[in-house]
């Protein structure tokens, strides 16, 4: 799997980057990894109501083609985008979303914080509080979207929101969880925890053509 480390990118241009890769790849295409972080911007999901924007404000709204609900993205998260061959890795949507969130519950027991799932709420959290979404497409086999891990990033932008569809539902991050490392940091550790991740050989089978989360 090759990792491309992109920096800070618009949403929407690298939303159509990866549709575009996902339509020009072939059996033999090496799956890639992308790091990056967005500007401010909301997305809602194929099934997003947009009720579920509260307030945006100045913060512009992209509805994605990704499933799920609303979040936000902003200087500070880590983003990456995980573009594999599901069929040729041999595994199902729902076993790759467990990898995405075991990479990060990974990388959280790393600096000393259990990240814990919530049955039917897919993402990662800390005592009730999410620090990681997971949204997903896939199309002929093949994901893209993937996984977004706060930071060090304002949270004010998840209350003009309700997360995932939930109101109420509270974010944090690793800095509001008194971690100090940089995002550079981060990046690095979570590329490896995800490389490893989807390089392991699965048991899981079977590809549904759509299943988002947030």
């Amino acid at each position: 799997m090759k990792t491309r480390r992109l920096g800070l990118v618009a949403y929407e241009p690298t939303w159509r980057a990866m549709q575009a890769f996902t339509r020009a790849r072939g059996g033999e295409t090496a799956d890639e990894l992308w790091i990056l972080q967005h500007p401010p911007v909301f997305t809602l999901g194929l099934a997003g109501r947009e009720s579920h924007v509260l307030a945006p404000g100045a913060i512009p709204v992209v509805r994605t083609d990704r499933g799920g609900q609303v979040t936000y993205h902003g200087p500070g998260q880590v983003v990456a985008y995980v573009l594999v061959d599901l069929r040729r890795l041999g595994i199902g949507v729902r076993e790759l979303v467990r990898r995405l969130e075991e990479s990060a519950i990974g990388l959280l027991a790393t600096y000393g914080i259990r990240g814990e799932r919530v049955a039917g709420r897919p993402g990662v959290y800390v005592e009730g509080r999410k620090i990681a979404a997971v949204g997903l497409r896939v199309a002929r086999g093949c994901s893209y979207h993937g996984l977004a891990l706060n930071v060090d990033l304002a949270l004010e932008p998840f209350a003009r929101i309700d997360p995932c569809g939930y109101p109420g539902l509270e974010s944090t991050s690793l800095a509001a969880l008194g971690v100090r490392d940089s995002i550079d940091a981060v990046q690095q550790r979570l590329a490896a925890a995800l490389q490893g991740a989807l390089a392991a050989e699965a048991v899981t089978a079977g590809v549904p053509d759509l299943l988002g989360v947030s």
